[in-house]
């Protein structure tokens, strides 16, 4: 694995405004506690969301991308990007490999964080469609796209963005974790962080509860004792 010294540049591709919040807000504030620059993509616009909500698509795509930018900040993230794909559609294709490969060479990350591609037969939640496309395109947009100067040549021609080999991928979501970060310190923020997506979470009565019992399971599972909070991930060597 990359050493805590080696990650200065973090990218995160994710379906869904919030999917990185519930995924890895809390690794994502401990980077930026130790000065790592940390970039969100959010792949879909996020308008098959919402509960009883009365927004058209449109308006709720919007609320969903000051949802997600709020809670960025909450993790101290600024520079939050946004595809537009619709919700609910993604499939896995050249065009969003593409796009995600734009985006790191653009910013160059030493990691990507992304959703994992397979089916979560243990825990369903994460396994939505487009978590899947996206997580499976990010991992092609790393290699070998983003990599290869002859893989979307007008992105070197037309653009100016020279390749970049990303050097370790996070996957979220998967049914086979081996790395776990403690988020203790950083729990709240990333509850903070959650709750930003009213939208999406202030109808579930209990939420911040739920959320904390969720990760503390997690703290046990990855042997750090009780009181204690992680997120997990499946480590990708991509160098």
């Amino acid at each position: 694995m990359l050493a805590e010294s080696e990650i200065n540049r973090v990218l995160t591709v994710t379906a869904h405004p919030d999917d990185v919040d519930f995924g890895a807000a809390g690794t994502v504030a401990l980077f930026g506690d130790r000065g790592v620059e940390v970039t969100y993509l959010v792949v879909t616009d996020g308008d098959a969301g919402g509960n009883e909500r009365e927004l058209d698509n449109s308006g709720m795509a919007e609320l969903r991308r000051a949802e997600q930018t709020a809670a960025a900040k909450a993790v101290g993230v600024t520079d939050v990007r946004f595809l537009g794909y619709s919700d609910g559609t993604v499939v896995p294709s050249l065009d969003l490999r593409r796009d995600i490969a734009r985006v790191i060479r653009q910013v160059r990350p030493d990691l990507v964080i992304t959703h994992h591609p397979d089916r979560n037969y243990q825990f369903i939640a994460p396994s939505h469609p487009d978590h899947r496309a996206v997580g499976g395109s990010a991992l092609d947009a790393v290699y070998p796209d983003a990599r290869n100067p002859y893989a979307f040549p007008e992105l070197l021609t037309e653009e100016g963005l020279e390749a970049w080999t990303v050097r370790e991928v996070w996957l979220t979501g998967g049914s086979t974790p081996d790395h776990w970060v403690d988020v203790t310190d950083a729990i709240d923020r990333k509850l903070t962080a959650l709750q930003s997506h009213v939208s999406q979470v202030a109808h579930v009565e209990g939420f911040a509860d739920f959320v904390k019992e969720r990760f503390a399971s997690w703290g046990k599972r990855a042997g750090f004792g009780e009181g204690r909070y992680a997120e997990g991930f499946q480590v990708v060597q991509t160098a």
